[in-house]
């Protein structure tokens, strides 16, 4: 009987007091938030959440890309069970992505200690460094390096904006918490992250829960277009080579591989342009852009790669950025969420993620599942993100009965 004690002693005020408290921690714009990874935002928001985890009689760790381990002891010292999410925020992001999860995790260790629920294994919150990327790249580096610490030492040359290095960074993280424990990676029992959905499925359905079944496999790609400079006032138009109308011949073939792979589930975005030089009065010598492309299917993505080339005319070279499979995630914890959902009386949707989470990486290192809550008109990384607090109650209470039913397993 302890998942339904567990989720009757979630408290609504509690949560959404923790939520406007790391709120407080790197205010931006418009209501919105700019915690970037590491910043001063973000450090202070850690001390805080060290400290109040720490008086709840929690222990906490650390490791060499700054990850933060929460862990309430369980009866048995087993593999744990772990929750949690990210704190960092996009430069305009809203107060929930990544945030959400996080407190919700919280709210699930102080029900925990109200209902005097002591859990067979440990039950560890994780808050996972840098997923969304925007000041380093790539993303999802905290939850990528404990899954692959090999990954770490190229992630540290990498510079934000500023020209400060990610070792730097993850240095300073070390001196301003000198007392927190460095801890080598370790096997867990299973993963759950709680989300914001990012999307307008689970609004559009009017259901409030979402168990999500993987995530989407992704392409990135860089196209680079060769032309010449040359006058714009003194050049005829038979004597051009414009690297900026050569690029744009590369659109309508690529929209139309990505429509003839994937119809309906189509996920084909032109993002980043640059343009050279990039003056009024100079004809385009040189013009690189990317694309994402995304699916569900691992053939799709083979196939988009394999005919991707054939859409490019001459004078253009492609690169892969970025590259990964489809993630599907386990069907014994994605049995455990169904349970939990059912045990808030709410209604529930299979859904898959189009977006990124850390969970993508620990699924590769153990049994992972993920849960969503709807977003108001899908919006996100946007001051205006908004999810009804009720329905983020209701997430919370679906996460603590889930832990606990996967914390007393054997």
């Amino acid at each position: 009987m302890s998942a339904p004690a567990a989720l009757a002693a979630v408290r609504a005020e509690r949560l959404h007091s923790l939520l406007e408290t790391l709120a407080g921690f790197g205010p931006g714009e418009n209501g919105g938030m700019d915690r970037q990874a590491l910043s001063e935002g973000d450090l202070l928001a850690r001390a805080w959440l060290i400290e109040r985890t720490q008086a709840l009689g929690c222990r906490v760790w650390t490791d060499g890309c700054a990850n933060l381990f929460i862990r309430r002891d369980g009866r048995e010292d087993l593999p744990p069970v772990m929750t949690g999410s990210h704190i960092d925020t996009q430069p305009s992001g809203g107060t929930l992505d990544g945030c959400y999860g996080v407190m919700a995790g919280l709210e699930c260790l102080h029900a925990l200690e109200d209902a005097s629920i002591r859990t067979r294994r440990p039950i560890e919150l994780v808050v996972w460094t840098n997923e969304e990327g925007s000041r380093f790249s790539p993303g999802a580096m905290g939850s990528s390096a404990f899954v692959e610490p090999a990954r770490l030492e190229g992630y540290r040359p990498n510079r934000d904006a500023a020209g400060v290095s990610l070792g730097e960074a993850l240095d300073a993280h070390a001196r301003r918490f000198p007392g927190l424990p460095q801890r080598a990676p370790i096997a867990a029992h299973a993963f759950i992250e709680l989300h914001i959905e990012q999307g307008p499925v689970l609004e559009q359905a009017g259901i409030p829960l979402g168990v999500v079944t993987g995530i989407q496999g992704v392409r990135w790609y860089q196209v680079r277009c060769k032309g010449t400079s040359a006058h714009a006032g003194t050049t005829p138009m038979s004597m051009r080579r414009d690297a900026l109308l050569l690029a744009m011949t590369c659109l309508p073939p690529i929209d139309a591989l990505a429509e003839r792979l994937a119809g309906d589930d189509k996920r084909l975005t032109f993002g980043r342009w640059n343009v050279k030089p990039n003056a009024i009065n100079t004809i385009a010598g040189e013009v690189v852009f990317t694309l994402d492309f995304r699916h569900a299917d691992p053939a799709v993505l083979h196939a988009f790669d394999a005919s991707l080339a054939a859409c490019l005319p001459a004078d253009t070279e492609v690169e892969c950025l970025f590259s990964h499979a489809p993630t599907t995630f386990h069907p014994a914890v994605l049995d455990v969420l169904e349970q939990a959902c059912d045990a808030t009386g709410l209604a529930r949707l299979p859904i898959r993620s189009g977006a990124f989470h850390d969970a993508m990486y620990l699924a590769g290192h153990c049994p992972t599942g993920m849960l969503f809550v709807p977003s108001r008109a899908g919006i996100s990384h946007n001051p205006l993100e908004f999810t009804e607090p009720a329905q983020l109650e209701a997430g919370t209470r679906a996460l603590a009965w889930a832990l606990v039913s996967l914390a007393e397993q054997p």
